[in-house]
C-alpha cells in the first residue's frame, strides 16, 4: 500500500528540487488532492441566496452569537522548529528542506530553543499560567502536505493556559474596553503547502513551510460579533509585533485565524452547533465573514431548519461575500493524539521565566493606558499604540520636550497623510523625533507661524534637515513687530477700497480676504493673532 502511494509522487527534471505532483492512479483515491474550492462546491448547504440577501444581517434580538478564534502565529526564528533549515517567504519551492522536513525514515527532530523562548514570552504577555513541565504530542492525520503523516503539536499539557487579552474597541465601532479569555497557547509545527493547478486534475506540494514553528492561541468563546472578533485578532497581531516573535503579516500567512461561530437563543446556556470559518485574509474580511455566518445560522433557526447547521469547516468567498462548505469538521478523537516519543519534555525553571518576564517591552495595552493618563483622547491613543514604530517615534518626540497633544496632532494628521500618499512607513521618512520636537517648540515660541510650520514639516519629511537651518536659510522667522504688521494692514486696506466699503456695509466675512492679502504680503510670516487684532481695529475704525 505504501509503495503504491509513494510511486504517485513525480519529480520534474526542470526543477532544482523535487516538487511532488499527486495524481489519480489505479483507483487509489487517497493519493489524489482535489482543490478545496472544487470540494466545497459539491456539498454546499442549500439555502436560497435570494432569501439570504433579503434577511442578511437582520439578526433578531432574541438570538446571540458565540465566537471563538484559533490563531496560528508563525514565529520569526532563523531556522525551523526541529531542524536547521531556514525559512524565507516566497522562496523557490522545495529549496529549504531536509530529511526532517520531509519526514524521511530515521530522521529525528531537535527542538529549536527559540521556540520555547517565544512561547514563554507570548504566554506571559497574554497573562497566562505557564506549564513548567510540558510535552509534545503527535497529531495524526493524512494530507499530502504533511509528509510524516502526523504533526508535532501539544495536546493535553500546553505550555501556557488560562490567560486573557484586553482590547479597546475603536470609537467608530461603539468604543469600550473588552477582556477576552485565552484558553491556551501551544507550540506546534506548520505543514507544507499545496499548489493547485488551474485544471484541477493534480496538485503540487511545496515543503518549504513544513516544520516552520507556530504558536496556536485558542481564545475563549467570549466574542459576540464580527467587530469584536476582528479587534481581538488585530490586538494579537499588535502583541506579537511588539514582542518581536512574529511579523504578523496576514498576507504572508504569518498570522492565520480560524473562527468558530455558533448562535443560540438569548438566555440559553448550551452552545449551538459550532461552525469553523477559514480563508480570512484580513481583519475586515473576518468581520464580514462572521456577520454573514451569524445571519446564515439565525436565518436557518428562524425557518425551523436548525438541523441544517452541522459541525463543519466553511470557506469565506471574498468575491461573493458568503461562506461555503469545505469539509466535515473532525473531532479530537480522529487525530489519535499520543506523546511524541522522539522529543523530551519541556521543563522551565523559575529563573528562566523571570529573565524573560523582565525583558518584556511595554505592551500595547500598557501604552494605551499611559497615553490616556497624558490626557489624550481614545482615538489618539488607539492610533499611536497601533504601530510599534509610530509609538516609538511619538515617545522619542516627547522625550525631546514636545507636549503630548501637539506631537499626537502632527503625527496623526500631516505626517500620517504624507506616509499614506507616499506609501511610506514612519521609519522611511526623513523627519526625526528631534526635529519634530524643535518644530513644535518653534511654533509654540512664536518664532514661526503654524502655516510656515507645515511648509517646513513637508520639507523635513521629504528631504530631512534642521528646523533652525531652514528657518534661517529661507528667512521664515515670524513677524511679531506690531508697527511692521500695521504698515502692511494699512497698505492692503488702501489698495482695496471697494472691499472695505462692502465690509463696512455688513459683509464682515471679507475680513478673511484682507487677512489673506496681508499674509501674502508678509509671505506668510505675520503673526496671525497680532495680524487679526490690528486688522479688526483698522477695518472698524471710522477715522
Amino acid at each position: 500500500m505504501s509503495y503504491t502511494m509513494f510511486r504517485t509522487f513525480q519529480v520534474h527534471p526542470f526543477l532544482l528540487y523535487p516538487t511532488s505532483i499527486l495524481k489519480r492512479r489505479n483507483g487509489f483515491l487517497y493519493s489524489t488532492t482535489i482543490p478545496k474550492a472544487t470540494q466545497s462546491s459539491q456539498t454546499e448547504t442549500k439555502v436560497s441566496t435570494s432569501s439570504q440577501s433579503k434577511n442578511l444581517y437582520k439578526i433578531p434580538k432574541d438570538y446571540e452569537a458565540v465566537i471563538g478564534i484559533e490563531t496560528h502565529v508563525q514565529l520569526s526564528t532563523l531556522t525551523k522548529a526541529f531542524c536547521n533549515c531556514p525559512y524565507s517567504y516566497g522562496s523557490f519551492p522545495n529549496s529549504s528542506i531536509c530529511p526532517v522536513c520531509m519526514g524521511l525514515p530515521g530522521a529525528l527532530p531537535v527542538l529549536n530553543n527559540k521556540v520555547i523562548e517565544f512561547a514563554v514570552k507570548l504566554g506571559l504577555a497574554l497573562n497566562c499560567n505557564l506549564a513548567f513541565n510540558s510535552k509534545f504530542d503527535r497529531k495524526q492525520y493524512f494530507y499530502p502536505d504533511l509528509p510524516k503523516g502526523y504533526q508535532i503539536s501539544q495536546f493535553d499539557v500546553p505550555i501556557a493556559a488560562s490567560g486573557f487579552l484586553d482590547v479597546d474597541i475603536p470609537l467608530e465601532f461603539g468604543g469600550g474596553h473588552k477582556r477576552f479569555g485565552i484558553t491556551r497557547v501551544h507550540m506546534e509545527e506548520d505543514a507544507g503547502k499545496l499548489m493547485h493547478t488551474e485544471k484541477g486534475n493534480y496538485s503540487q506540494v511545496d515543503l518549504n513551510r513544513a516544520g516552520v514553528p507556530l504558536l496556536e492561541i485558542v481564545s475563549e468563546p467570549d466574542m459576540r460579533n464580527g467587530i469584536e472578533a476582528a479587534e481581538y485578532a488585530a490586538e494579537i497581531q499588535r502583541l506579537v509585533r511588539y514582542l518581536g516573535v512574529s511579523n504578523g503579516n496576514m498576507q504572508e500567512g504569518s498570522l492565520r485565524c480560524d473562527v468558530n461561530v455558533s448562535v443560540r437563543p438569548i438566555g440559553q446556556s448550551k452552545f449551538g452547533t459550532k461552525v469553523e470559518v477559514k480563508n480570512l485574509n484580513s481583519f475586515s474580511s473576518m468581520s464580514r465573514a462572521i456577520d454573514f455566518e451569524i445571519s446564515r445560522q439565525v436565518l436557518l433557526h428562524s425557518q425551523g431548519q436548525e438541523d441544517q447547521i452541522v459541525q463543519e469547516t466553511r470557506l469565506w468567498e471574498e468575491g461573493s461575500q458568503r461562506t461555503i462548505t469545505m469539509r466535515k469538521k473532525e473531532g479530537l478523537a480522529d487525530y489519535r493524539y499520543f506523546p511524541e516519543p522522539d522529543l523530551p519534555s519541556v521543563i522551565l525553571s523559575q529563573e528562566y521565566v523571570d529573565g524573560i518576564q523582565t525583558s518584556l517591552p511595554e505592551l500595547p495595552e500598557e501604552k494605551r493606558r499611559r497615553y490616556e493618563k497624558m490626557g489624550l483622547g481614545m482615538q489618539d491613543v488607539i492610533f499611536l499604540a497601533n504601530d510599534k514604530n509610530i509609538a516609538e517615534f511619538f515617545d522619542a518626540t516627547l522625550a525631546k520636550g514636545a507636549d503630548a497633544k501637539s506631537a499626537a496632532n502632527w503625527i496623526m494628521s500631516d505626517i500620517a497623510a504624507f506616509m499614506k500618499n507616499e506609501k511610506l512607513t514612519i521609519n522611511d521618512i526623513k523627519l526625526t523625533p528631534e526635529e519634530l520636537s524643535e518644530l513644535i517648540a518653534s511654533i509654540k515660541g512664536g518664532i514661526i507661524s503654524g502655516k510656515i510650520g507645515k511648509e517646513i514639516l513637508f520639507e523635513l519629511l521629504a528631504k530631512g534637515g534642521s528646523v533652525k537651518e531652514i528657518i534661517e536659510k529661507k528667512d521664515l522667522v515670524q513677524i511679531t513687530d506690531p508697527v511692521e504688521i500695521e504698515k502692511m494692514v494699512v497698505k492692503v486696506i488702501e489698495e482695496n477700497p471697494k472691499q472695505l466699503e462692502q465690509y463696512r456695509g455688513g459683509k464682515t466675512k471679507l475680513q478673511g480676504y484682507f487677512a489673506g492679502q496681508v499674509m501674502k504680503a508678509s509671505k506668510g510670516k505675520a503673526n496671525p493673532g497680532l495680524l487679526n487684532k490690528i486688522l479688526l481695529e483698522k477695518l472698524n475704525s471710522t477715522t
